[in-house]
């Protein structure tokens, strides 16, 4: 029987699901958006995501545009090769574009955590 995900995780997943295709978002732009208080948070839930539907985890940067999760999908360059594939430029782990690619919640989507 599977466990029920808490509603952090599911609200995590619900956001990253709407990143846009060739866009990027921070771990902290997540929490901030959900007012969970710590990136980490957010890093820890879609470490969780694997094997779940349509949680494009590859979309989801620290907030350098690093691609520092990359070790947690098997294999490793499986992020980079996701975001390349969406026209996403990647050089030495990094986004090369990134400011011009960063999607901020919190702009863009209306709150229901506020």
């Amino acid at each position: 029987m599977k466990k029920p995900q808490s509603n952090y995780r599911r609200d995590i997943f619900e956001v990253t699901r709407l990143i846009p295709h060739g866009r990027v978002t921070t771990y902290g732009h997540i929490a901030d958006y959900l007012a969970l208080g710590s990136a980490r948070m957010v890093g820890w839930a879609l470490n969780k995501s694997f094997g779940e539907a349509n949680i494009p985890a590859h979309r989801v940067v620290n907030r350098k545009g690093e691609l520092s999760g990359r070790t947690h999908f098997p294999p490793p360059l499986t992020m980079q090769e996701r975001l390349e594939a969406e026209g996403i430029k990647v050089e030495d782990d990094r986004v090369t574009d990134f400011k011009s690619l960063l999607w901020i919640p919190a702009e863009e989507l209306k709150s229901d955590y506020e």
